[in-house]
């Protein structure tokens, strides 16, 4: 009789074959990414060959005055119905210009999704900066989310980079200036993705580049206390609707 490969097995096969390029382009940032649907174009003639079904479910809550997309990805072994599940949350964007509120679910779903995925077929997007407007906390039965303590730690960090950033380059005369150390000091702390938000909840800006100048400046020096700030928020939040 031949023995099935349990879904375990089945899923190692297939993190260790799935190629998932970075199909997309950022023309404004100058860098590649992978979209939720450049992972499902990948994964499914793999799904295909070992016998596994992908379900993809959305739930949204509300945590305080903000709407979050939970997003399970279900791996399913079709053999015997044995089941794998990876989870991750995105927060709505408050407003994103050019879009309606179904669009702007749309977009934190898909984002959402794309992290369930990437935490189901060990993918990294770390270094990524795919968006400027959600904020994603990923779940699965081993977390691999920072632990609380980590944000002072990160905060520490931030402070240090910021200073040695300002000693070693020449001093920022203009928003441009600013925008490019915040990018640079984002994109090293893994925190690309609270700029967007934290630029609408301070200065109701949709872009580093409205700010004036004094903002801009303000902005930057404070960057590493208004990210650990938004990071225990989410915590909190997340927490209540555990």
């Amino acid at each position: 009789m031949e023995e099935k490969t349990n879904i375990y097995k089945k899923l190692m096969a297939v993190q260790a074959e799935l190629k998932a390029p970075k199909g997309q382009y950022n023309k404004f940032g100058g860098y590649n990414y992978r979209s939720c649907e450049d992972i499902l174009e990948a994964v499914k003639p793999l799904l295909n060959k070992h016998g596994l079904v992908l379900v993809l479910t959305d739930t949204v809550s509300e945590q305080g005055d903000r709407f979050y997309v939970r997003a399970d990805a279900r791996l399913i072994d079709a053999d015997n119905g044995e089941e794998i599940k990876t989870s991750a949350y995105a927060r709505e964007a408050l407003a994103r210009k050019g879009m309606d509120d179904s669009q702007v679910t749309g977009s934190t779903s898909s984002y959402a999704r794309k992290y369930a995925l990437n935490g189901l077929f060990c993918i990294d997007d770390n270094k990524d900066a795919d968006t400027w407007n959600n904020t994603p906390q990923s779940h699965s039965n081993a977390r691999n989310d920072s632990p609380k303590g980590n944000y002072t730690k990160a905060g520490r960090q931030a402070e240090k980079t910021a200073s040695s950033s300002s000693q070693t380059q020449k001093k920022p005369t203009s928003v441009d200036d600013y925008y490019q150390l915040v990018i640079d000091w984002a994109r090293a702390n893994e925190a690309v993705m609270f700029i967007g938000p934290l630029l609408k909840a301070k200065f109701n800006k949709g872009h580093f580049k409205e700010l004036s100048l004094a903002e801009a400046k303000a902005f930057y020096e404070n960057i590493g206390k208004l990210v650990d700030a938004a990071k225990a928020k989410d915590d909190a939040a997340l927490m209540e609707g555990v």
